[in-house]
């Protein structure tokens, strides 16, 4: 019995830390990365990015963010493609938003505007 409990708590410790730390509710931005969240408030499922480049948002925040806080030390953009091409947000600095307006436009996020328009 003591042999299944200690194989159940190790392959419980090794699932756990397949799983990235900021798929959770409880993510929280850290030093160089902006994330952003599902629910308004900074609750739901937050996906988190940190340059360089460009990333397509992921977790459910794709079309989804509805929050979103910034650690990141230089401006990074919320990306947006549209029919037509394609639009950027500037995210600064220790910027966030409890309930984002780009809420339903957030593709990906980029250390650069890629060509896009301000949106």
């Amino acid at each position: 019995m003591k042999r299944t409990s200690a194989l159940a708590l190790t392959l419980l410790s090794a699932a756990a830390a397949l799983v990235p730390a900021a798929a959770g509710a409880q993510a929280a931005a850290g030093p160089g990365q902006v994330c952003f969240w599902t629910e308004v408030g900074q609750h739901g499922q937050a996906w988190c990015y940190g340059p360089p480049g460009y990333a397509e948002a992921e977790n459910g925040t794709q079309r989804h963010a509805y929050s979103f806080d910034s650690r990141v030390g230089d401006t990074v953009y919320a990306i947006s493609y549209t029919t037509s091409g394609c639009l950027y947000r500037e995210i600064r600095r220790d910027d966030y938003s409890e309930n984002w307006e780009w809420a339903q436009k957030l593709d990906g996020v980029s250390d650069n505007t890629m060509g896009c328009e301000r949106g």
